[in-house]
């Protein structure tokens, strides 16, 4: 995928969607002639459970988008391919044969997955992929800047290390599944930062985002490199410098390496106020989420106007050129941050972090 430069925000809401209206854009049906009504399906397919974020926010913000923006006749369909790219094809199919209007595809394996998208282009059922690029012809794509995630956990482990940081720092990169186009946008970003500053001692790609498996692989790179030799770890995701931190409390480190992650998870968040991770990517979902509701009505209803606003970037599948994108910015999360971001986002309150356990860390912090 071609990268959009996207600058980082301190802030997340204030970039709401909202600022459609600067652009004049008011969703009236004199944009074009609608080809469907306030009564419309949208057919919903998230990749997998592991990462929490699935279920507990993006789906309901589509939904409850998707209600909003069609005086709540409009309704949705969601299914979850747990990791598995068949079971997430035989969804896909369900609901072209159920003929749903529009689908919002997070793919599994965005290769896999291309057969599925050209029946539904068959079937004149527009496809819209969401937070991974899928292969096919999708028509519209709505993501993070997803080199830009990478570039700002890489830059994090140097600041982390500080003057200190040369190559005699060794680290270790957990990158995420090799089925997901993200990921390697993730890798490529991360090792724009640390090449040349720090030496890769060991690299792995974990099959499905896997903690299990990157609690593995970090066993594998401790008894490797030697528990005290590991300078900071690369961990593309939350889910797996759970499992990563894991080994290293295994292989008896009390002090922690500086650890990354993504998605802000509340475990994560917890772990960040304690010490044991240092970073997170916070990434909008609300504003992503909302993104794709937007355009999936706007699509279906013929409103060009208000999609081409809403769609302005532009990347490239493996598959297709120039497909019609929006990129949401990130932010980096770190203690010093916490309540400027997920909690005045409203995505945490100061209570759902700070439990008996983090009470004295949130304290030290600040937190309250």
């Amino acid at each position: 995928m071609r990268r959009i430069a996207v600058s980082v925000a301190a802030s997340t809401m204030t970039l709401s969607l909202a600022a459609c209206g600067a652009l004049g854009v008011t969703g009236t049906g004199s944009e074009a002639s609608p080809t469907k009504g306030n009564d419309i399906t949208v057919g919903v397919l998230m990749p997998e459970k592991t990462n929490t974020r699935y279920e507990e926010f993006d789906y309901p913000i589509i939904q409850a988008k998707v209600s909003s923006l069609t005086a709540n006749k409009g309704k949705t369909v969601y299914a979850n391919g747990e990791a598995d790219p068949d079971k997430q094809a035989s969804q896909m199919q369900r609901m072209i044969d159920d003929q749903v209007d529009v689908i919002l595809l997070d793919a599994v394996d965005s290769h896999s997955i291309a057969g599925t998208v050209q029946k539904a282009k068959d079937a004149g059922i527009p496809v819209i992929a969401y937070d991974r690029l899928a292969e096919g012809p999708i028509d519209a794509y709505v993501s993070f800047d997803n080199e830009l995630v990478g570039e700002v956990q890489g830059r994090s482990i140097i600041d982390a290390l500080g003057p200190r940081a040369d190559t005699s720092d060794k680290i270790v990169m957990m990158n995420g599944s090799p089925t997901d186009p993200n990921a390697g946008q993730f890798k490529a970003g991360a090792l724009s930062e640390l090449e040349g500053k720090v030496t890769i001692a060991e690299s792995f790609d974990t099959k499905g985002w896997s903690p299990e498996e990157a609690q593995s692989n970090m066993t594998q790179a401790l008894n490797k490199i030697g528990k005290n030799n590991i300078a900071a770890v690369y961990s593309a995701n939350d889910a797996m410098a759970g499992g990563i931190i894991k080994a290293l409390e295994a292989a008896g480190l009390s002090e922690l390496p500086p650890i990354t992650g993504q998605d802000a998870e509340l475990s994560a968040v917890q772990r960040i106020v304690a010490g044991e991770q240092y970073m997170s990517v916070y990434k909008p979902y609300a504003q992503e989420a909302e993104a794709a509701a937007e355009m999936a009505v706007a699509k279906i209803q013929g409103k060009d106007i208000k999609f081409d606003a809403l769609a302005s970037d532009k990347v490239d599948s493996p598959t297709d050129k120039n497909i019609s994108a929006q990129l949401v910015p990130v932010v980096t999360l770190t203690k010093a941050n916490i309540e400027s971001t997920v909690v005045a986002d409203g995505i945490y309150k100061v209570s759902d972090i700070c439990t008996s356990d983090y009470e004295a860390a949130c304290e030290e912090i600040g937190l309250k």
